[in-house]
């Protein structure tokens, strides 16, 4: 079969593999040990084993391809084959079809660049033609049946898909199967009598990684708590390393991090999930985000075509991408040549009659677009124009003034065109020209040097317009980016900084829409509006721009109406900063889609409360530290260093480091290149002031050595006035200092560095966000311990183990249920103990697990009474610190304190009488049930001021008195008395604990009726005797026998009731009871227990 081509290192491989044929462009070869008689030596001997043992031709092919050119040291594996026949077979297609026109080339690399590009093409049409069809559907069941049977896993639980693979156990590899489920990854293996069983959740995943070692070439790390798994010998390891990358991600996403996706339909319902939707959303992710088009669209089809490129005379080959309401198209290799067509500016889809195969789309402004060698193009054609019908429908009104202006309107003017309708309807509020135009007018009289340069830039421009076209659907080459790295004219910075971003495609669909926000934001009053009052004058606050009420009106403007707009970012600092220098180049509309652009798409994650996005950039900033500057790496003490000094460089895009005028390239750089371009430019800061960070003894004096650096970055074409540059005002002293142009650091990061690829960007994101979201999760786990160790016994580790059991029950339970309530309350933003909390029945489950007194045959109603107890704001949540107060009672607490807390269970609010609707479930209670008693005079979520108040009085507490507790009554003590037979049974000391409390409870009535004879003629307390014997204490045989057992009629007057201090010191005095409540628990061995049975336990349920 055919591979994406992909580097090989040969240094370990030439021990594995032997050549069997070659030639001047590629070389056959077979995997030792195979088809050879003796093993191969030793070698090979070792490689036929795991080949062989292990059933490796499931996984690793033994036969290649690989492609070198001549004078290259780099192979590229192309194809690999099961069998001799398979790879003769493509060995000979390559011998037939490629090898003569390789010749025609002039170069390797054009040689390397088309082999590629044939390749990928063969694996399309492949691909095309597998695309149909499923995996098949019985082996599958068979699969299917296996996971279910082997892991015992809810019937909910739904397997994505599963691989043949080998899982290393120390030195070891085990040959079995790993199955990829929605909530989990699980491995089995059964060989030579030997079982292993491997279940590790998603969510419990903090590393996940391609990995080579000497002897396998390539295997798949997961590490989990503290433990590394390595899996190895897949046929496809690209495949299920980007599968298990996607579901560990959306697990994430899910559990951790639900604030920034809650509108995504596969998180909501994670049931939906499979692997041919994976893959499609995978692709559509990396369509959106090259393109930089809209979040809902989504990728629909692919065709391998060349698109005509006028200006250079040359049919470019590449891949057309249609979409709901785009077509774009990027060429092999996406820097050389990209268009973006919104269907909204289609006005005719034709085909040509030749053998070209070709689709011809005609936009407005009479521009063509001809692409040829199209396959199934008539079918393509009708296509198209059926969803340009639908997309001119919808945008009926807006096109039709469009169509009307461009008629008489210039290329330059169709932009200004797009947003027509939505100034007129805001146009009484809103301004409509940059803030630049109106605070520094160009003078076209007086044209000194600088402005002569501008000039000249803009004339670059427009040849580039003349060549390439102007607007959405201009031609993006290389020629543009070279342009865009000397800096976009002041004219035309709003201009292209809306096309580059996709944000005029935001406006374009949505007219009016910003004059809606602003009417509907106008005197809204929250915390993100006050946060914004407040920093409004501290944007740019040097630029006259911003010390008038023009522009500071427009930045409120703009961010509120984004606050109202996205309330769950709202607004987070540095946001004023990157919206006021989009003001001054773009009219506040424009600024608006811009601001959304960079929050939503270009910059995800990185202005929600805990500022995920910019952290997971700084973790791959870091490893492109490492990659690119080991030397720099090997001097800092602390990786972290970099990610202090580097968080405003992600957050402001260098806006808050940089003088304003050199900021701006910066800025244009970023909307064409993306993080790309910041990460770029931070490699390069760094390895220009290489030898000073490497002679810097400490943190403190690499900042100060980085912050004299940017203050003599300086713009010396800038045509800004010398009041507004920030970079000219430094003193004469700093004169002597070496300058350094942005443009030629610009330039430079992209020589030095524009082999970062955004794919591998892409890729390191992903795999550094589950470490991200796990070091926020580790700290907030830490800040927990470190407050609850304080009111506890227990010990640190067993904190650790409790707080894991709890958090895993937590998420057990939200595994299978859509739209559980437990996830929608789950806020980040809250204090550490309020962040995870657990109703009702998560905790019977716990109770049941980890008590020591859940053998009780009441545990149901010891667990509701224990939850109302612990649930003090009735909010029918309970957070961790109150759930490890009662365990840590349970385990480590005196006889009184365990005393204390049955006796509080037993009186309100904790205690309600209970009782099962079904008679044939005894004392066990359904989770309708529970979760009823459990809500009883509930009185709903408390607001903000009252926990705080609530918190207040809690650090003034004084410690409970015994003698404050309040005395219990008749029934309540009744329901005591079963309770504690209840605890005792199959205790080993049984009789002997009967007996024990049926002296106590018969020594507590006859004290309480001694001291009623003043109110009562006749006793009532042999009564309550009986009834305490009959209901489960011993009838016959044992003290307590002799007294009455019928009862009799309870009289409503005099009523009775006992102290806590009354029932203590009668226990006391029965040495079996004391023991029983002092006898030591083995914390250790029931967490253990409680930890790996948590997940069969739950299934059960």
């Amino acid at each position: 079969m055919w591979l994406k081509p992909e580097e090989v290192l040969l240094k370990n491989a030439l021990k594995l593999w032997l050549m069997e044929r070659s030639n001047d462009y590629f070389v056959l070869q077979r995997r030792r040990g195979y088809e050879e008689e003796g093993g191969g030596g030793l070698t090979g001997l070792l490689v036929g084993t795991l080949d062989s043992v292990l059933d490796s031709t499931a996984k690793v092919a033994p036969f290649r391809i690989l492609h070198q050119t001549p004078d290259s040291q780099v192979y590229l594996s192309i194809a690999c084959g099961a069998n001799r026949e398979e790879i003769t077979k493509h060995w000979d297609w390559l011998e037939q079809n490629i090898m003569k026109t390789l010749s025609v080339f002039d170069s390797n690399e054009d040689i390397t660049n088309f082999v590629q590009g044939k390749i990928r093409g063969l694996i399309a049409e492949e691909g095309k033609q597998s695309f149909a069809k499923e995996d098949d559907p019985e082996k599958f069941r068979e699969a299917l049946l296996k996971f279910e049977k082997c892991f015992g896993l809810p019937e909910q639980e739904k397997l994505v898909t599963y691989y043949s693979c080998s899982y290393w156990k120390g030195r070891v590899p085990c040959q079995g199967w790993l199955y990829l489920s929605t909530n989990f990854l699980s491995f089995y293996s059964f060989l030579l009598g030997s079982e292993i069983k491997l279940i590790i959740s998603w969510d419990a995943i903090s590393k996940l990684e391609k990995t080579s070692t000497v002897l396998l070439t390539e295997s798949i790390h997961v590490c989990t708590q503290g433990e590394n798994h390595y899996f190895s010998m897949f046929l496809h390891i690209n495949e299920t390393y980007l599968l298990m990358e996607q579901l560990a991600n959306y697990a994430v996403r899910r559990l951790f991090d639900k604030e920034t996706f809650d509108n995504d339909p596969i998180l909501d319902d994670p049931l939906q999930i499979t692997k041919r939707g994976l893959e499609n959303r995978a692709h559509s992710e990396q369509f959106i985000a090259f393109f930089r088009l809209p979040k809902e669209e989504t990728l629909k089809e692919v065709h391998e075509c060349f698109l005509w490129v006028p200006f250079i005379h040359f049919n470019m080959h590449g891949k057309m991408c249609i979409s709901d309401n785009y077509i774009c198209f990027a060429s092999q290799d996406g820097n050389l040549c990209s268009v973006i067509i919104p269907l909204r500016e289609v006005l005719v889809v034709d085909k040509t009659d030749d053998s070209s195969k070709s689709v011809i789309i005609s936009i407005k402004g009479k521009t063509a677009f001809r692409f040829s060698e199209v396959k199934d193009f008539e079918q393509l054609v009708a296509k198209l124009r059926l969803k340009c019908c639908t997309t001119s429908a919808q945008h009926h009104d807006v096109g039709t003034e469009v169509s009307a202006s461009s008629d008489s309107a210039g290329p330059s003017d169709q932009f200004e065109v797009q947003s027509l309708t939505s100034q007129k309807e805001c146009s009484k509020t809103v301004n409509t020209e940059a803030l630049m135009t109106v605070f520094h007018p160009q003078n076209l009289e007086n044209l000194d040097s600088k402005m002569l340069k501008e000039k000249m830039k803009e004339q670059s421009w427009n040849i580039l317009f003349v060549e390439c076209g102007r607007g959405v659907s201009m031609f993006r080459t290389e020629k543009t980016r070279d342009l865009v790295i000397r800096g976009i004219p002041e004219n035309l910075r709003g201009e292209l900084w809306m096309i580059f971003s996709g944000a005029v495609n935001d406006m374009a669909t949505n007219p009016g829409y910003y004059g809606e926000m602003v009417e509907q934001s106008l005197g809204t009053c929250n915390l993100a509006t006050e946060e914004i009052e407040r920093d409004l004058r501290r944007s740019l606050p040097e630029h006259p721009a911003f010390q008038s009420d023009t522009g500071i009106s427009a930045l409120r403007r703009v961010l509120t109406a984004y606050a109202y707009r996205n309330p769950k970012i709202g607004y987070c600092q540095a946001m004023n900063i990157l919206t006021s220098v989009l003001l001054l180049y773009a009219k506040e509309e424009e600024a608006f889609w811009l601001l959304v652009a960079i929050c939503e798409r270009m910059l995800p994650d990185y202005f929600n409360r805990r500022i995920i996005g910019a952290l997971v950039d700084q973790a791959v900033f870091e490893e492109l530290i490492r990659d690119h500057l080991p030397q720099l790496t090997e001097h800092m003490n602390d990786m972290a260093f970099f990610s202090s000094v580097s968080l405003s460089w992600f957050l402001t895009l260098f806006i808050s480091v940089l003088p304003i005028e050199s900021a701006v390239n910066v800025v244009d750089c970023f909307f064409y290149d993306g993080i790309k371009a910041i990460l770029q430019l931070g490699l390069a800061v760094l390895d220009y002031n290489l030898d000073k960070l490497l002679a810097c003894k400490d943190d403190a004096e690499a900042v100060t050595a980085l912050n004299r650096f940017f203050e003599n970055v300086t713009n010396k074409d800038s045509p800004l006035p010398s009041n507004v540059q920030q970079g000219s005002n430094v003193s004469d002293e700093k004169g002597s200092r070496i300058r350094v142009d942005i443009t030629d650091l610009i330039r430079e990061s992209n020589e030095k560095y524009g082999s970062v690829r955004y794919e591998d960007i892409h890729s390191m994101r992903c795999r550094n966000r589950l470490y991200v979201i796990q070091t926020l999760e580790e700290t907030t786990k830490q800040n927990v311990l470190r407050v609850v160790s304080q009111d506890v016994k227990m010990s640190l580790h067993e904190l650790d183990e409790l707080y894991v059991i709890f958090k895993k029950e937590l998420f057990l339970s939200c595994y299978w249920h859509l739209n559980c309530q437990v996830l929608k309350q789950h806020d980040p933003s809250l204090p550490y103990l309020e962040q995870y909390q657990i109703d009702c029945q998560q905790f019977r489950v716990l109770y049941h697990l980890l008590s020591p007194w859940a053998h009780s045959a009441n545990r149901d109603s010891l667990a509701l009474w224990t939850f109302r107890l612990l649930d003090e704001n009735s909010d029918c949540l309970i957070n961790f610190k109150e759930f490890s107060s009662a365990i840590d009672v349970m385990y480590n607490g005196s006889f009184t304190e365990k005393l204390k807390l049955l006796f509080k269970l037993h009186i309100p609010p904790a205690y309600t009488e209970v009782e099962s609707k079904d008679s044939s479930k005894g004392d066990e209670l359904s989770k309708e049930e529970l979760l009823y008693f459990s809500q009883l005079h509930g009185k709903g979520k408390i607001d903000i001021q009252a926990y705080l108040t609530e918190w207040q009085e809690e650090l003034f507490k004084k410690e409970e008195s015994i003698k404050d507790l309040p005395r219990m009554n008749q029934s309540q003590f009744i329901q005591f008395s079963k309770t504690l037979y209840n605890l005792f049974h199959e205790d080993p000391e049984e009789e002997s604990l009967y007996q024990a409390i049926a002296v106590v409870t018969s020594l507590l009535l006859r004290m309480e009726e001694v001291g009623r004879k003043l109110h009562s003629p006749s006793s009532s307390a042999e009564g309550f005797s009986g009834t305490v014997c009959a209901s489960g204490g011993p009838s016959e045989g044992t003290p307590g026998s002799h007294l009455e057992q019928e009862p009799s009629p309870l009289r409503e007057e005099p009523q009775w009731s006992f102290a806590f201090e009354q029932i203590l010191a009668s226990l006391l005095n029965e040495p079996a009871l004391v023991k029983f409540f002092e006898k030591p628990v083995d914390v250790k061995a029931k967490l253990e227990s409680a930890k790996s049975s948590q997940l069969k336990y739950r299934t059960k349920m």
